[in-house]
């Protein structure tokens, strides 16, 4: 298993993570399997979208906002409920096929770290199986 560190600098931003998690599968030397990236904070998340245009980032933080408000009358009182939320609707992990000793994403898809109740300096792990 592999891992790397992440600084965010806001309280809400996606943090394209590809280059990373690729790294770390070259690194591995599996030709053929699968790559599990997985967020080990709760407040935090992870998914697969489109990285070329900068706009999605925006649009899906802008949205998100929109479904859960940062402030809404929540009873658990730290403060950052929202994230929690946001956290658990992305989700904390994805999997991608490893093909020819690199990932099998789609012309335009990333790998993206969810930030949702920074800034801060985040974890992410990497599990890589295969041959």
């Amino acid at each position: 298993m592999g891992e790397f560190s992440i600084s965010t600098s806001k309280r809400e931003e996606l943090v394209d993570i590809t280059d990373e998690v690729s790294g770390l599968v070259k690194e591995s030397g599996v030709k053929e399997g699968v790559c599990y990236v997985y967020c080990p904070h709760t407040t935090g998340a992870i998914t697969i979208n489109e990285n070329a245009d900068p706009s999605v980032k925006t649009d899906i933080i802008r949205k998100l906002r929109e479904l859960i408000p940062e402030n809404d009358n929540y009873e658990h009182s730290e403060g950052n409920s929202d994230a929690h939320l946001k956290s658990s609707l992305v989700g904390n992990c994805a999997a991608v096929f490893i093909e020819n000793g690199g990932l099998k994403l789609g012309t335009w898809q990333g790998i993206m770290f969810c930030e949702f109740d920074g800034p801060r300096e985040r974890k992410v792990l990497v599990k890589i199986i295969g041959g």
